[in-house]
């Protein structure tokens, strides 16, 4: 039931050639400047609405640009199990959460995670218009576990 799943990335042509731009620029030296650039003055930063980390020269980068910008609070949700053999050099202003397959599905081998519950989610966005408002436990390393509400 993800959002990502829905077509929405899929169904317009534009936003389908930006993502495969944006793919395509993973490649470009400049790439890791570029996304400091954009990022350095913000407080909290997510990487990625959907999709996914797609190799482990991409986490390096990504991993690299968290480090040039140290003011800012990286999170990032993933489903691949392999970035937990590359946490021990994971700059200390990211919180990488891993999310697991299945609703209800609870995961407590990653220091921080997620999941997808019927009821009593934690994250308070779907009441503020999709917004995490002043809420900022996916960025925050001492929330173990962050829920969502299926949607």
């Amino acid at each position: 039931m993800c959002y990502a799943l829905k077509g929405n990335y899929t169904r317009y042509k534009a936003i389908k050639a930006a993502q495969y731009v944006r793919l395509a620029s993973l490649t470009n030296e400049l790439w890791t400047a570029a996304m400091v650039s954009q990022i350095q003055r913000q407080k909290y930063f997510r990487w990625h609405d959907a999709g996914d980390v797609q190799d482990l020269q991409h986490l390096e980068k990504i991993f690299e640009v968290c480090r040039l910008t140290p003011d800012t609070k990286h999170w990032m949700p993933t489903r691949e199990a392999w970035i937990k053999d590359h946490l021990g050099s994971k700059p200390a202003n990211l919180v990488i959460r891993f999310s697991p397959p299945m609703i209800g599905q609870e995961n407590t081998t990653w220091p921080n995670s997620s999941m997808v519950v019927l009821k009593d989610a934690s994250c308070p966005a779907p009441s503020q218009g999709g917004k995490c408002g002043d809420c900022r436990q996916c960025w925050d390393p001492s929330v173990k576990v962050v829920s969502y509400g299926k949607h």
